[in-house]
């Protein structure tokens, strides 16, 4: 999404090593929260699209597609920070898993962190007891990367399935906010409501079959909050 990208120091989680690390939970620019958006995943779509527009952007190498979940109209604004917490019920876990990640590659799936992550320090949550064992943080943490590595590894087929039907359709949107100043967003995709409203019942059962109709619905459903997204932008500039 072209935020500052900053350094990073990765290594395989360990009690030995890593037996005093401390990780802080609140929320803030500074901590790496300041983003416009996150990747997430078909299978997080249901709670995904409680609170955030879904959109859909070429990846880098512009062969194929990545879902975002969208916080803000420009590069580094979140609209969901307030004072040190994250103003929605759902976190993507994109999100919420830092500064952990998973590592290993096609083999054995491990936990490892950043230890140059800003949320590493001395003030947080430990992530192993005195005893060495994982707290409960820790486990819950290991759950999220674990769903956020299926997900990932399940989204190929829905992607192709967005293609093979011709699903997505690019988006230009502006929006004229109450001090008069307008923010565009280009560059992204939506799922085309029409060519979907058009697709035969052989297609729509061979997309349900597949598991791929409810993120669908779910995606276009999304885009709904738009309206909150834009009135969390005229708070922000009526506060000043």
């Amino acid at each position: 999404m072209g935020e500052t990208v900053t350094a990073t120091s990765h290594a395989m989680l360990t009690a030995e090593a890593h037996r005093e690390l401390r990780v802080r939970r609140d929320r803030d620019p500074a901590l790496g929260d300041g983003v416009m958006s996150c990747v997430t995943m078909p299978a997080e779509f249901r709670r995904v699209q409680a609170h955030y527009p879904i959109l859909f952007r070429r990846n880098a190498e512009r062969d194929g597609f990545t879902a975002l979940a969208l916080f803000g109209f420009q590069e580094g604004e979140n609209l969901f920070l307030e004072a040190g917490a994250w103003d929605a019920d759902y976190v993507p876990l994109a999100i919420d898993i830092q500064p952990f990640l998973i590592g290993g590659g096609e083999g054995a799936r491990q936990v490892h962190v950043d230890l140059a992550s800003p949320r590493i320090g001395p003030d947080g949550e430990r992530v192993f007891d005195d005893a060495g064992r994982a707290t409960p943080y820790l486990e819950a943490i290991a759950g999220q990367l674990g769903e956020l590595d299926e997900g990932w590894r399940a989204s190929g087929d829905f992607f192709a399935a967005l293609r093979r039907y011709e699903l997505l359709e690019p988006l230009t949107l502006e929006i004229t906010l109450d001090d008069g100043s307008v923010n565009r967003l280009v560059g992204f995709h939506v799922i085309d409501e029409a060519r979907l409203s058009a697709l035969d019942g052989a297609a729509l059962g061979a997309l349900h079959a597949e598991g791929h109709l409810m993120p669908i619905f779910m995606a276009v459903a999304s885009i709904g909050n738009f309206n909150a997204l834009v009135a969390r932008k005229n708070r922000r500039l009526g506060d000043g």
